[in-house]
């Protein structure tokens, strides 16, 4: 029978991936509760089984005392005594029990059977946790299973992953089947096992996807710098290049487009504008607001704010719909983003050197600046003066408009 036991351990441990040990302690839980059927609840009894030989012992334990009143949980003195000259009254004693499973009886054995299996479960699901645990901020591919109020649950294999609304892309549909990836946000260990939120909207998503597709990131010689992400509309993605020979941005996209179009379609579409990172944070900015094309750009590190001046006719695209191309170059470079069309910095320009000009020069006094004059002038237009805002999917898109004022989330 004891050969048996251990057989059946080694092939539990080599299905189940559990050690002889949990599976040990589980039927000695299992034996201890079988007696406690068989002597009620009121004993106290301990399991054994020999980790080598595989032989099961099973222990009552009684208090010595004078004189018996409950045989469950006391021994007399004098018997106490036979097993141990030195017991005394007060004691606890372990007092072997016979172990014949065929008096368990039904009632008992299918106690032991259930302990053993609630027993192998635990140990599944720690073994499941204790792997997951350690792929927080690490992509997954799940297959979808189900969807329930809103939240899509993906099969992962050994465990299920729930994608929650908040964490799914604005307007992005999904299919039972279908197969996705997603950014584990967190796993923690709950009543019924451990539990994974995944996430198609963080940042971190971006950043392992084009760690899968370019081997350059996953190697070290291309550089993540930062990231900037309206999930399902557009993302912002600078990069650097650890050695002089490879082209970061390049590397990135890939021939013909391959890589950065393999995320693009991992992500249903999401735009992706992919910019290099410079150490000269005018450069960077400049950059940071492409497909728009970007006269100059003044620094004001004091108020940790960047003046961008562009021509007339690349202001909107500057701005972006919504002021979603400014906004996300904020986000990306951490300044605040101020922008000026060319036109408006000469209106600018002339009408503070038109208000400082003397009275005998043919200027004007300051106050008459405020007065007639000034009220003759065309009104110059509102500029854009976008900071680094919190991230958040877009809620629509609509032409962008100068005038759009976005707070930074870095400022203060």
């Amino acid at each position: 029978m004891n050969v048996e036991l251990m057989k059946a351990l080694e092939q539990l441990e080599e299905e189940k991936g559990i050690s002889k040990a949990v599976i040990i302690e589980a039927i000695e839980a299992a034996l201890v509760t079988a007696y406690k059927k068989k002597f009620g609840s009121a004993g106290a009894f301990r399991a054994e089984v020999d980790r080598a030989t595989g032989e099961m012992r099973a222990f009552q334990i009684r208090t010595v005392v004078e004189q018996v009143d409950d045989e469950n949980t006391q021994i007399a003195l004098a018997e106490a005594r036979e097993w141990d000259p030195t017991a005394t009254v007060g004691e606890m004693m372990e007092v072997e029990v016979p172990l014949d499973p065929q008096e368990f009886g039904r009632i008992a054995a299918q106690t032991a059977k259930q302990v053993v299996v609630q027993r192998l479960r635990e140990g599944e699901r720690d073994m499941v946790y204790k792997e997951f645990r350690d792929r927080e901020g690490d992509i997954v591919t799940g297959q979808v299973q189900r969807i329930e109020r809103k939240n899509v649950y993906l099969d992962l294999g050994r465990i299920e992953a729930v994608l929650p609304p908040t964490e799914q892309i604005p307007r992005e549909s999904y299919r039972q089947g279908e197969r996705i990836k997603a950014y584990v946000v967190e796993v923690r260990q709950g009543t019924r096992g451990p539990q994974i939120v995944v996430s198609r909207t963080h940042p971190g998503l971006l950043k392992r996807l084009f760690e899968l597709e370019v081997p350059e990131i996953y190697e070290g010689i291309v550089e993540i710098k930062a990231i900037a992400r309206e999930a399902g509309a557009r993302s912002k993605f600078a990069v650097a290049s650890r050695d002089k020979n490879v082209d970061a941005v390049g590397a990135c996209v890939g021939p013909k487009g391959t890589r950065v179009q393999a995320i693009v379609d991992e992500l249903k579409g999401e735009k992706i504008d992919i910019v290099s990172w410079n150490a000269d944070q005018a450069l960077f900015v400049a950059g940071a607001l492409s497909p728009a094309k970007v006269t100059r750009v003044e620094i004001d590190e004091e108020t940790k704010t960047a003046q961008v001046i562009v021509p007339d006719n690349q202001l909107s695209l500057a701005i972006g719909r919504e002021g979603q191309n400014a906004r996300l170059a904020a986000k990306l470079t951490g300044w605040r983003i101020d922008i000026k069309s060319e036109t408006q910095i000469k209106e600018i320009e002339a009408k503070k050197l038109f208000v400082d000009l003397p009275e005998e020069e043919g200027g004007a006094p300051a106050e008459a600046a405020e007065g007639p004059v000034a009220a003759g002038e065309a009104p110059a237009e509102p500029v854009a003066a976008v900071g680094a805002a919190p991230e958040a999917p877009a809620e629509g898109e609509r032409d962008g408009q100068a005038g759009e004022l976005v707070e930074s989330e870095r400022d203060g």
